[in-house]
């Protein structure tokens, strides 16, 4: 598998590019902002963008989708519905974390409004780029539409801002959940198996092992109020 990470907008998120090594084909997961480097990396790894992999809505998984879709309009918008809500709100999002409207021009966060979905995620749906088989598995609890995208033969699963290294997602912004976020987490992410690599939306690569083990949300050691991100 092609792994392309390039991080973007104030928050540090990570966007990356998927992609088979056989067939070129590719998707992008979470384009965050309309960054150059993101369709200069498909062009420089002479890919096909296949479609734009949104894991859930917020403004920094979705800031870029408008200008990657018209750069590569044939990629198809995949987003999970019960997030479209959050999605259609993008405009209005920086708000949402306290932003007050005058400083949204310098902050790069005018936001046009972003273009239709093309397809809608299901959960367990099985999910082809070339030759990569990924399981589409609904995590909703940071969002309500939120999806992780798990490549079973890669033991590689791509998790957006469900879980982190030593963290998981916040649950205080709207269709936020606590309870869905903890059980999303120990019923579709933790069962599939402890050597599985966890590529977050923020921060560095971990395992499912490790955060079983170490991770204090999941241990005990602190109660899960805002989180992170």
């Amino acid at each position: 598998m092609i792994i392309k990470e390039i991080t973007v907008t104030a928050f540090q998120q990570h966007t990356r590019i998927l992609g088979c090594e056989k067939t070129r084909k590719a998707i992008c997961v979470d384009p965050g902002d309309d960054s150059e480097e993101i369709d200069q990396s498909i062009e420089d790894l002479d890919l096909d963008l296949q479609a734009i992999a949104v894991t859930h809505a917020h403004l920094d998984h979705v800031g870029g989708v408008a200008a990657l879709k018209r750069l590569r309009p044939n990629a198809k918008i995949l987003l999970h519905q019960a997030d479209e809500f959050i999605y259609t709100a993008l405009p209005e999002q920086p708000a949402w974390i306290g932003i007050p409207r005058a400083q949204w021009p310098a902050l790069n966060m005018q936001f046009e409004p972003p273009p239709p979905i093309d397809e809608y995620w299901t959960d367990k749906q099985k999910y082809m780029v070339g030759e990569i088989e990924f399981e589409i598995l609904h995590c909703p609890g940071h969002t309500p539409g939120h999806v992780v995208l798990f490549a079973p033969g890669e033991r590689r699963v791509f998790v957006g801002d469900v879980l982190f290294a030593g963290s998981v997602g916040r649950t205080d912004l709207p269709g936020g959940s606590t309870g869905q976020l903890l059980h999303s987490i120990n019923t579709k992410l933790l069962p599939l198996g402890d050597d599985v690599e966890v590529y977050s939306g923020h921060g560095p690569v971990t395992t499912i092992g490790k955060e079983r083990l170490t991770n204090p949300f999941l241990t005990g050691v602190y109660k899960l109020g805002g989180g992170r991100f």
